[in-house]
């Protein structure tokens, strides 16, 4: 296990319930409603009653776009406008950021660095010092302090590296995340984030 704070990176989890919800708290505010179906009303055609109210045997219709009707609205289908969000409250959600935190660390999935090793802003620079690390091709978390143009330039065409501020961390990221690389300052950052004086 790396040599990082305790508090933080240390925690006992006995339970994963806290976790579950912040990763389906992340996913479901992630999704959007775009889906939408036609009510009765919104079907065109239909104006015309399909045939007389008595006299015809059948049962009565006003309308063909009546929903047990092929090519009838939709009853009780999706408008467009579905709200998918959940709520968790901030304390909650640094708590479950901790815990899923000392879960990787216990695992022996959290590696700190000084630095990423970038000078021109380029891809080989990284895998360079990923590869000394000991990481080729694994789901890889890079927490740095600060997300320069450099930066950027040297991760952004690296199909298995996601670069992040400390402060952006969250459960879903964390625990998709094979490894977990700290890059220097930042788990300052992460400790006056999760555990610093605002927090008490």
């Amino acid at each position: 296990m790396a040599d990082l704070n305790p508090e933080i990176f240390n925690l006992e989890v006995t339970n994963h319930e806290l976790i579950k919800l912040a990763y389906d708290a992340y996913l479901a505010n992630s999704r959007s409603s775009h889906a939408k179906t036609l009510k009765r009303g919104e079907v065109r055609g239909g104006g015309k009653k399909p045939w007389k109210q008595k006299g015809t045997g059948r049962a009565r219709f006003g309308s063909t776009r009546n929903p047990i009707w092929r090519h009838g609205g939709v009853a009780g289908g999706r408008t467009g406008n579905e709200n998918f969000t959940k709520n968790l409250s901030r304390n909650a959600k640094k708590v479950a950021v901790m815990q899923a935190l000392s879960i990787k660390n216990t695992d022996k999935n959290i590696i700190t660095i000084d630095s990423l090793g970038i000078k021109d802003g380029k891809v080989k620079e990284v895998l360079a010092t990923l590869k000394k690390n000991g990481i080729t091709s694994e789901n890889t978390l890079i927490v740095v302090p600060e997300k320069d143009a450099l930066t950027l330039r040297a991760t952004n065409n690296i199909d298995f590296v996601k670069v992040v501020r400390p402060t952006f961390l969250n459960v879903f990221d964390i625990m998709n995340a094979d490894k977990i690389v700290l890059v220097k300052d930042s788990e300052a950052q992460l400790e006056n984030w999760l555990i610093g004086k605002e927090n008490a």
